[in-house]
């Protein structure tokens, strides 16, 4: 065995010089809550809302606790996956997150079909993504949507630039039935409350059914990339502003 002039064995060294790896929230187990090899339950949720408002972000950092601050645009819907464990039970979220390009509006009923859930995010310095907000709320309803809705207020980081006050965003997720918070997908603000919350109903009001096998996604699904068949999966965006 290969010493040094310590006489400390250099396969010790190498060992002990060895920089900790990092690992995504997707993976992570806390102490309280280990992430189930086979969760309880599955639960299609979808991401609504305007372009540019950070849905994208939202989920990235939900699923792999990461932030672009230049994300690219979605095209037609993306698919993530992430289960989260409750005093309860366990959930496996299947997350679709859309586009919000008026061109990619007509195609979003085939992914909020089914959903247990819908996340509606509006940009808090935006107050036409807002009105927009409350548009897919009364879309969902419109077409016998039953799922539940939370309505969020993202970018909440930006507070020098805020136009949507806190209460106006409150109001509307009142008159809607919906919950309601504010977040920040670059800090991470209450994007792991969120989304556990949002959980913790399913699992309460047993709207999400029996998992499936693993490795079951859904047909023509790939992780974390667009769907819509015969089309790049995403096009690049510049946008520093986007969350």
């Amino acid at each position: 065995m290969r010493r040094n002039l310590a006489g400390v064995p250099c396969s010790a060294l190498k060992y002990a010089n060895r920089k900790p790896q990092m690992t995504s929230q997707s993976t992570m187990q806390s102490a309280s809550f280990r992430v189930p090899t086979h969760p309880d339950r599955t639960a299609k949720i979808v991401l609504l809302g305007e372009a540019a408002v950070g849905k994208s972000s939202l989920a990235a950092r939900f699923v792999r606790n990461e932030f672009l601050p230049t994300q690219e645009s979605t095209i037609g819907a993306a698919f993530l996956s992430h289960t989260v464990s409750t005093a309860a039970g366990s959930v496996k979220l299947e997350i679709w997150d859309t586009a919000g390009q008026e061109r990619y509006r007509s195609l979003a009923p085939m992914y909020y079909r089914g959903a247990v859930a819908a996340l509606v995010v509006y940009d808090i310095t935006s107050a036409e993504s807002l009105k927009r907000s409350q548009s897919w709320i009364q879309e969902l309803r419109r077409n016998g949507c039953n799922a539940l809705i939370a309505l969020l207020g993202n970018k909440c980081d930006l507070a020098e630039k805020r136009v949507v006050p806190q209460q106006q965003g409150q109001e509307i997720a009142a008159e809607e039935g919906a919950m309601f918070y504010e977040t920040s997908a670059k800090n991470g603000d209450n994007v792991e409350t969120v989304f556990r919350a949002v959980a913790e109903r399913i699992i309460a009001e047993d709207r999400a059914p029996a998992a499936r096998p693993t490795g079951g996604e859904p047909p023509g699904a790939r992780k974390g990339s667009g769907v819509k068949p015969g089309k790049k999966t995403q096009e690049k965006k510049s946008c520093p502003c986007a969350k």
